[in-house]
């Protein structure tokens, strides 16, 4: 590794500049990579020369103070460097840090935390502390310990929050998520007004769902946690279940938590009532598929003059069966069709039938597939009771009892029963299986079809289709926060921890969303974990130059690959790409707060 300089020149006037480059071997032989530009032009790209001093007013978003390129300081003269001893130190990771520092910033989570959590006699506002719990939670999903022990020494946040890293522990973040728990409803209510801001939402439509996270250990500590149904495939652990509210594009606007026993149809009034007691219930249409909801659940909104638009029970579909067979069928998209049908009770709503080709053919795969397994099973059962082998009837039974368990989508297709013939020594048992030709047919000819249901008046159904389809948005944040985001397991043992642990990753999911958003607005996609890992690629290092009568260190940026330049170019992200001059000392760290 050794500097390069470079001469350039511009209007009849010579500049230099210097480069960190490094010596790789390739395929094709060694070549030189440049690490850093150390020194930029004078005068030239001045958009773009950002010093480390105006990182806290860039992730702000604070206006310009005048003219940051005038009285700069120069660089110290080069010729005195013993360019044999140049080294490299305290490399850190910066780009995926910024970028999370200026979601927190753009969702105005920093004015909150400062204004909901003021300063006492901690050494470190909790403001601050809650900032590293979510930032750490973004970009790279740990526990308190990890965090403390390892992940905040290799990032840069010492120098971008003032905090240095002796001052980060375990008992430090945990009592930051104490402190940040008591203001959730206000959060939850400061987001919507900062969606409202950055992307014009009206929240007209919330969508609805719930999910369980399961807990490594007993968690004894905790009431709400207890056996349920898992989601996570987990039924040997003790869970939560959680309840999220967010907006048709998927943002993230509320959540609760729930006991992990909870039913999902019995959360659903309470959650309506939370929502509009806390927000209000003007101009509200609740978005829920079928598990969600039950009759008395309907009964409940519509006493409340609340607008729904849900998901119907399978069975619901016998009372379209004509509907179904006819063919004014309307199309949407390709192996799409809906149908616009009046309530048969004569009730103010109004049935969307809708079809899919594909789903048809999946349903039908699957449903063979259990009944030839099922078949199969019996049939081998019923050949051992007639040979002989098989003559307790109880056993019997419960052989055909866990066969019936596990194919359970093709159970009802089937009559079976276990009768006795002959007595003593000679009694047999019989086993007759009859296949349902009827339930078959119906569950090949409604395969495919589902239901929806709304007293919303829209007469349109493919704007109703279009916008129950969105619920796949809440799924999608429900698999942020479990794998992106690492919210489960969870290690917590007492309530409130727990609550807390999920308020992070809610604030974290938030971020995450936000980013979607910004980058689709940028035509960059929606895919903020490729951004992550590009960013990741940014860091920040010291480079050493031994001069003759003193050492001088450089904080400078690795430079970015030319395709991360152009995301940062279409995002308006800019990084400091003037070096900072650390007086002396390695140890001897400038703050600089940003928040």
């Amino acid at each position: 590794m050794y500097l390069r300089r470079h001469d350039k020149n511009v209007d009849g006037e010579k500049y230099g500049y210097w480069s960190l480059v490094e010596s790789v071997r390739t395929v094709r032989g060694p070549r030189q990579r440049i690490v850093a530009t150390i020194g930029k032009l004078p005068g030239l790209d001045k958009e773009e020369r950002i010093g480390w001093e105006e990182i806290g007013r860039i992730l702000e978003g604070k206006p310009h103070q005048g003219d940051i390129f005038k009285h700069v300081e120069e660089p110290p003269s080069w010729a005195t460097v013993d360019i044999n001893r140049v080294s490299v130190e305290r490399l850190r990771n910066f780009g995926d840090i910024c970028l999370a520092l200026l979601l927190w910033n753009k969702l105005g989570f920093a004015s909150f935390c400062r204004q909901h959590m003021p300063s006492g006699k901690e050494e470190i506002p909790w403001s601050v502390m809650a900032c590293i719990l979510t930032v750490a939670r973004f970009c790279a999903p740990s526990s308190e310990l990890q965090i403390a022990d390892s992940w905040y020494g290799k990032t840069a946040l010492d120098d971008l929050l003032g905090v240095p890293q002796e001052r980060i522990n375990d008992d430090r973040l945990y009592r930051a998520l104490d402190a940040l728990l008591p203001h959730k409803d206000a959060l939850c209510k400061h987001l919507q007004d900062r969606y409202g801001e950055l992307f014009e939402e009206t929240f007209d439509f919330l969508f609805y769902d719930i999910t369980s996270t399961y807990f490594e250990g007993m968690a004894l500590g905790n009431p709400q946690v207890k056996r349920g149904y898992s989601r996570d495939s987990r039924p040997d652990c003790p869970q939560v279940c959680i309840g999220l509210v967010t907006s048709k594009e998927g943002l993230p606007l509320a959540f609760e938590v729930f006991d992990g026993n909870r039913a999902d149809v019995t959360t659903t009034e309470e959650m309506v009532e939370i929502m509009e007691d806390k927000y209000g219930k003007a101009n509200r249409i609740w978005v829920m598929d079928r598990g969600m909801v039950s009759e008395e659940n309907i009964e409940f909104m519509q006493e409340r003059g609340a607008r729904y638009l849900i998901g119907t029970p399978k069975s619901m579909l016998r009372k379209f069966e004509q509907q179904l067979l006819a063919k004014d069928w309307e199309h949407i998209r390709p192996g799409v069709e809906v149908k616009l049908c009046a309530s048969p009770e004569g009730k103010d709503e109004v049935f969307v039938l809708c079809r899919s080709e594909g789903r048809k053919e999946k349903e039908a795969a699957i449903l063979n597939r259990f009944m030839v397994r099922l078949e199969a099973g019996l049939t081998k059962l019923k050949v051992q009771t007639e040979s002989g082998k098989l003559r307790d009837r109880q056993k019997a039974e419960r052989r055909i009892g866990r066969l019936l368990e596990r194919n359970s989508r093709a159970a009802s297709m089937f009559e079976v029963r276990v009768t006795e013939t002959g007595a003593g020594k000679e009694m047999r048992l019989a086993i007759t299986i009859t296949k349902n030709e009827d339930r078959y047919e119906w569950a090949i000819q409604s395969g495919g079809n589902y239901l929806l249901r709304t007293n919303w008046k829209e007469a349109d159904p493919k704007t109703i289709w279009n916008r129950y389809i969105q619920l796949t948005e809440v799924e999608d944040a429900f698999r942020t926060e479990k794998h992106d985001l690492g919210m489960r397991p969870i290690y917590h043992h007492k309530k409130d921890r727990t609550q807390a642990h999920i308020l992070v990753c809610f604030l974290s999911l938030a971020m995450w969303r936000t980013l979607q958003q910004w980058m689709k607005a940028s035509g960059l996609g929606t895919a903020p974990r490729k951004l992550l890992e590009e960013m990741r690629e940014v860091r920040s290092l010291d480079v050493v130059l031994p001069a003759k009568d003193k050492t001088i260190r450089l904080r400078v940026l690795s430079t970015p690959p030319k395709e991360l330049k152009v995301l940062l170019q279409r995002l308006k992200i800019q990084l400091p790409n003037r070096p900072k001059i650390i007086e002396n000392a390695p140890n001897v760290v400038q703050n600089i707060a940003c928040l």
